[in-house]
């Protein structure tokens, strides 16, 4: 049966409202994934229920917050009174250690400066170091010599506060995971929607809609998460490498674990490891792992083999951007390999303008005011226009319930929507949609999504920029044809293709019949230069002669010379 996304009837004039906001997540995983919690989930569920409300709101103030380690003396809320009574039945079911064993490490995160040089006073004197010593310096000498783990009271038997350890952040970062199908959102979404700055789509609901189908899916992800955890803490990618989780069936854990794979290779590569790194790109096996794995091979000297796997990434049919990444590097190996050359139109065709203009400043906003007139305004545009008005007339499509699309309240976008088969997912969705432009009624289905959806969290929609009179204005000075160029090109590629557009638009809505009544504007200040994907967007431009110019912008030799 289906049902409608809806957030919780929380406020933020009421001092509970997270509270309101965690049992929302709690009951949540408990009625859409149950099956996947072991026992011990099942159990905080219901335990956390019977606790009275202030022990719920201090153990929810304590997860929303940083660490596991807390001083009770800083654990201080109006709404929830007494810390260490509301703390006790949380240290009853174990939830809370109420006198943690401590390493030199958390200790010095834990208490200030004064506090430490009291309580190691004797070892700071027999390291023969300063008592006025700044932290770092004690840190560094003591760490070697405290290695052991203790509690706060035997390491400092007159502290006059007490630290306490979370125990079940583990269990609550697992169903947050579970709620947003990500560790990267959190519970700062919920109060970003109740002050009203953020909004989002209200998708129907089915049960099929969960980001995870089973608990091995869970593991799956956690484990990644914490590869790249001890990845970025900087612990060797060849141990790494040995625990990364085997292939999934799950399309979107396997893009994870793929990246994973590729930032280990990249970590090897940098370390002088080729032969490792070799491994973890073909075992990443996407499409910027293929293109590192030829440079590699192309350092270590094995044309060959890079000329045979670039080949076969070539008769693939690869995207743009990998395809853009081989025209580079075939016509390398065919030289090192004696092979006929095969022509490359790498390089883009445009016109291109030279500006001395006075600066040094915002580039783009430079351009905007030196070409402007009256009929012919200029728009900073970058990225927005083209993908905003693809966002809005697709938006059925773009937010099409399909199952493991939506499965929370806080999505932007669709859950899946980089994956290999989002669109074909959608074909007939976005079929539909494109019709609009065959039979006209495009302009007024675009302006009524704006005006039924303005200000909703979209992934092409930046409505900061695409306002009401720059759509009017585009709808009518930008051809039907080339919107459909470019909405085909951006279905080509979502990920790659929604990036590298020009930064302005200029419209001419009164340009005699049969001139262009707009042009879009690639800006390049002193020393930049176009990027591969822009260079892609100026030679799909050319290629349908829509109308485009790169503008090079120097400063004057006074402001240069700061005269």
């Amino acid at each position: 049966m289906n049902s409608a996304f809806a957030t919780p009837t929380a406020s933020l004039d009421d001092p509970f409202y997270y509270l309101t906001n965690f049992r929302f997540v709690l009951d949540w995983a408990g009625e859409r994934h149950a099956d996947l919690l072991a026992a011990d989930e099942l159990a905080f569920l219901g335990q956390f229920k019977s606790l009275p409300q202030a022990s719920q709101a201090l153990l929810v103030r304590m997860v929303m917050r940083k660490g596991e380690l807390f001083r009770l003396s800083k654990l201080t809320y109006a709404e929830v009174g007494d810390s260490a009574e509301a703390m006790s039945p949380l240290i009853a079911l174990g939830w809370v250690d109420s006198d943690p064993a401590l390493s030199i490490e958390e200790l010095f995160n834990q208490l200030r400066l004064a506090e430490l040089r009291q309580m190691f006073a004797d070892e700071i004197h027999a390291a023969g170091v300063s008592t006025s010593s700044a932290k770092t310096v004690l840190y560094d000498t003591l760490a070697s010599r405290l290695t052991h783990a203790d509690t706060l009271q035997t390491w400092w038997a007159n502290a006059p506060d007490r630290v306490v350890r979370l125990n079940v952040m583990n269990i609550c970062d697992r169903l947050r995971l579970m709620f947003f199908g990500n560790l990267r959102q959190d519970w700062a979404e919920f109060v970003l929607t109740e002050l009203g700055l953020q909004r989002f789509e209200v998708v129907p609901f089915t049960p099929q809609s969960r980001a995870f189908q089973s608990r091995q899916e869970v593991d799956t992800y956690l484990a990644l998460h914490h590869l790249r955890q001890r990845l970025d803490a900087g612990e060797q990618p060849a141990d790494l490498h040995l625990e990364v989780p085997p292939p999934s069936d799950n399309r979107w854990l396997a893009t994870r674990r793929a990246r994973l794979l590729l930032q280990l290779g990249r970590e090897e590569e940098r370390s002088g490891d080729s032969a490792l790194a070799l491994t973890l790109y073909r075992d990443s096996g996407s499409s910027e792992a293929r293109i590192r794995q030829l440079r590699v091979l192309e350092r270590r000297g094995e044309h060959q083999a890079a000329f045979e796997l670039a080949t076969q990434a070539l008769n693939s049919s690869p995207n743009e951007t990998e395809h853009q990444a081989l025209a580079r590097i075939l016509p390398r190996l065919q030289r090192r390999l004696k092979l006929p050359a095969v022509k490359n139109d790498l390089e883009p065709t445009h016109v291109r303008w030279d500006l001395q203009l006075t600066g040094p400043q915002w580039v783009e906003r430079a351009v905007v005011e030196y070409l402007s007139e009256p009929l012919a305004p200029v728009y900073y545009v970058e990225n927005s226009l083209f993908t905003g008005l693809f966002g809005l007339l697709c938006w059925p499509a773009i937010f099409d319930p399909l199952p493991g699309a939506f499965f929370h309240p806080f999505h932007n976008g669709p859950a899946d929507l980089y994956r290999d088969d989002f669109v074909e997912r959608r074909r007939d969705a976005f079929d539909a949609c494109l019709a609009c432009l065959e039979d006209g009624s495009y302009r007024e289905v675009i302006q009524a999504t704006w005006r039924e959806k303005h200000g909703l969290a979209s992934p092409f929609v930046h409505w900061a920029i695409v306002d009401k009179p720059l759509v009017e204005l585009a709808l009518v000075c930008i051809p039907t044809e080339h919107l459909r160029l470019c909405f085909e090109r951006l279905l080509g590629d979502l990920k790659a293709n929604r990036a590298g557009l020009p930064d302005l638009i200029q419209f001419m809505p009164d340009a005699p019949v049969g001139e262009p009544r707009y042009r879009m504007i690639e800006v390049k200040g002193p020393g930049d230069r176009l990027q591969d994907n822009q260079r892609r967007w100026l030679t799909f431009f050319h290629r349908h002669a829509m109308p485009v110019a790169v503008c090079y912008v120097r400063w004057t030799a006074s402001d240069e010379l700061g005269v």
